[in-house]
């Protein structure tokens, strides 16, 4: 059918991007940075070291099996975890993009044993990035998705920790700055929030660009689908069991189905937009939890909490704990509204 082109609402290709009514991620940090008094285009360069590593680690994952990037790379992280090739590639990209973001003075990597303190006079720098490189990798070869995330603080106004950036990322995760993950799947998706609401771009390949696909995004108040492993339910605290149970049963309106990827950033992503509760519960092996805090149970709780959901570390709101180590792990439960009022309820005995 061809277009009417006398119609007001007629846009042709030729017509600039933002006239035809796109948005790029670009675009976007630059009017969120006008939240930040003083920043001199400062947080939009950092942030936009983030983006250009993601469309170089989208790349790499859209054809590895191409690229000779699946399977395992030879080595054990600091989380005594096999290190896959393209954990490696991502750390990498990842750190040289942000190296050279002069407002950022210290990275912490789920790959690095320590801090990476970027400079001589980081202590000058004002910001600290966290992340975790490629959440799931070990998906990758059988063709699920994966995903980054990552977070940022400001330098603490504490003088005596402001002058060690080592010690810039323990922080509560109410202190985060921005947050914000990238699943490499069907499309890549990049979702973020610097506490003004949470915003989801899709990367269009043909112009390299992110585009504005998912504004202000807001998890729906009840979903249908709980999402935890019960291979290692046997192994949770009872109450856990206790609560997917009642939700199999239809206790909140009807019955749950379940739902688990295996990737963090895939579950979430799905949640977030359907709804509904995510579980990764401390267990017998595993009694103080398996996520780390710092870089994946913060960075998807202060979305939740920008959303409209709710994050819990045991009974504990996550972004209220402050860590003790950079690696530290955590319980997290996650989810809408009305399936968090319920498990509290039930974790309380209630």
């Amino acid at each position: 059918m061809s277009q009417n082109t006398t119609s007001p609402n007629y846009r042709p290709e030729s017509t600039p991007l933002a006239d035809r009514g796109f948005v790029t991620v670009q675009q976007h940090i630059l009017s969120e940075q006008t939240r930040f008094p003083g920043a001199s285009g400062e947080f939009s360069w950092l942030l936009s070291g983030i983006t250009l590593a993601t469309k170089l680690i989208a790349n790499k994952v859209r054809l590895a099996g191409l690229n000779d990037m699946t399977g395992r790379a030879g080595a054990v992280n600091v989380q005594g975890e096999q290190q896959q090739k393209l954990d490696v590639y991502a750390d990498g990209v990842l750190a040289e993009c942000l190296a050279f973001r002069e407002s950022i003075g210290m990275l912490v990597s789920e790959e690095s044993e320590h801090p990476l303190v970027l400079r001589e006079d980081a202590s000058k720098s004002k910001y600290a990035v966290v992340f975790d490189p490629l959440d799931g990798s070990s998906n990758i070869d059988v063709g699920v998705s994966v995903g980054t995330t990552f977070s940022v603080f400001h330098k603490p106004d504490d003088p005596a920790t402001a002058n060690d950036p080592a010690k810039w990322a323990l922080q509560a995760g109410s202190k985060q700055v921005a947050a914000g993950y990238v699943v490499y799947g069907s499309s890549t998706i990049l979702v973020y929030s610097v506490g003004n609401g949470v915003h989801g771009f899709t990367l269009d390949p043909s112009i390299g660009a992110f585009l504005l696909s998912h504004e202000n995004m807001q998890m729906p108040q009840q979903g249908r689908y709980y999402s935890t492993n019960e291979a290692y339910r046997d192994r949770f605290p009872p109450h856990y069991g206790e609560y997917i149970d009642m939700l199999r049963r239809g206790e909140l309106g009807y019955k749950y189905s379940s739902r688990y990827i295996g990737s963090l950033v895939a579950d979430f992503h799905r949640t977030l937009l359907r709804g509904g509760v995510f579980l990764y519960p401390p267990t017998t092996e595993q009694p103080d939890g398996k996520l780390r805090l710092l870089y994946e149970a913060n960075t998807i709780a202060f979305l939740a909490e920008q959303a409209g959901g709710v994050a819990l570390s045991g009974d504990e709101r996550t972004v209220d704990i402050v860590p003790t180590d950079i690696h530290q792990r955590v319980p997290l439960v996650v989810g809408s509204k009305m399936e968090m009022d319920a498990y509290q309820r039930m974790a309380s005995g209630g």
